[in-house]
């Protein structure tokens, strides 16, 4: 990348509040997932990061979690499987003792001008990773999980409003969405919170990976700043979801960070 994103952290300071969390993060080598995984290791939590094949992305983020005193593990493999997901939580439970917090924020999007360009298949792996991934770690976190645990999903302003170059994409999106108003409702009684981060445009590896060169010299200019949010801007959101004193009265609900534009409702 040209210009490397700010997903480090580096002027953030934590304040214990995860202190003895543990924490399982999908998609964690890089972008939001990296600055999230730093930004809950500055706050005393442990961390499993789960991501596709980036093993220097990976490594580099490891180093940084260890570089705050907190354990790091790291698991390399397709999210899309869901014999993959299972195991990367039995590993992660296994290898740090406990799980507390689920962050479900693997991705993939591949732009398209007309329905009739996107696959068959192109569509089948944009679910499988974006939200049948979510399903899975899900699903087999949830024997693990005590009251006063929490899961949090990572949508997209595509899926409040969809996007006509990213139609699968959005789609799935908005699947996270009622996915985490419907867990929400699901576990309250058991006492997990479930929230979702839906942010607006993001400077990440994803983008330069994705679209072209004229899309990516103005990644961002829509928004109200004028520009596209860093990793490290969104990932106090995670914190204050996965922070029981930040926290606790919150359950379905979901933060928004989109560079000032306004939504209804």
């Amino acid at each position: 990348m040209k210009d490397q994103p700010r997903d480090e952290m580096r002027e953030y300071h934590g304040r214990g509040l995860l202190k003895g969390k543990k924490a399982l993060i999908t998609g964690g080598d890089s972008g939001i997932g990296r600055a999230t995984a730093i930004a809950f290791a500055k706050e005393g939590a442990d961390v499993a990061i789960a991501y596709l094949e980036e093993g220097d992305d990976a490594a580099r983020t490891v180093d940084l979690i260890e570089r705050e005193g907190r354990r790091c593990v790291r698991y390399a493999g397709d999210l899309g499987d869901a014999a993959h997901c299972r195991d990367v939580v039995e590993r992660a439970h296994s290898e740090l003792g406990a799980l507390s917090i689920i962050v479900n924020n693997v991705g993939t999007q591949q732009p398209a001008d007309d329905l009739t360009d996107i696959t068959p298949e192109q569509w089948r792996r944009t679910f499988a990773v974006n939200i049948d991934s979510f399903f899975h770690v899900t699903r087999a976190a949830l024997p693990r999980l005590a009251s006063g645990s929490c899961i949090i999903n990572t949508a997209s302003i595509n899926g409040l409003r969809g996007n006509r170059h990213l139609i699968d994409y959005s789609a799935t999106k908005g699947a996270v969405l009622a996915f985490t108003y419907a867990m929400a409702q699901s576990l309250v009684d058991r006492g997990i919170r479930v929230n979702c981060v839906a942010p607006g445009p993001v400077w990440t590896p994803l983008i330069p990976a994705t679209f072209d060169e004229e899309t990516v010299a103005d990644f961002g200019e829509q928004a109200p700043y004028g520009r596209a949010a860093d990793p490290d801007e969104i990932a106090p959101s995670y914190v204050f979801f996965a922070s029981t004193t930040m926290s606790s009265y919150y359950s379905g609900e979901t933060l928004a960070p989109i560079g000032g534009e306004t939504l209804p409702g």
